[in-house]
C-alpha cells in the first residue's frame, strides 16, 4: 500500500459529505501529500474518480473490501 499523509475516516456517510470532507481535508495539506479516505458508501466510487478528474487531485487507488471502501488521493495544487 502506498504511504499516506493524512488519513479521513467518512465511513457511515453518504454523498455528498464523503466529497465535502475530502475537499475541506484536502485544503489543509501540501501539494503532494496523499490522503487515505475510508466510506462505506457505494456511490463514492463514482463520486471520488469525478472529483479527482474535476479539481486535478490525483486518484491513486481506489479499492472495496466487505463493504468498505477505500482511497488515496494525492494534493495537486
Amino acid at each position: 500500500m502506498i504511504e499516506f499523509t493524512k488519513e479521513l475516516d467518512a465511513s457511515g456517510l453518504n454523498c455528498p459529505l464523503p466529497i465535502l470532507k475530502t475537499k475541506k481535508e484536502l485544503n489543509t495539506m501540501q501539494m503532494g501529500e496523499i490522503l487515505h479516505i475510508l466510506t462505506t458508501d457505494p456511490g463514492s466510487v463514482k463520486d471520488f474518480d469525478a472529483f479527482a478528474r474535476q479539481t486535478g487531485n490525483k486518484l491513486l487507488a481506489s479499492t472495496e473490501e466487505n463493504g468498505k471502501y477505500s482511497f488515496l488521493i494525492e494534493k495537486a495544487k
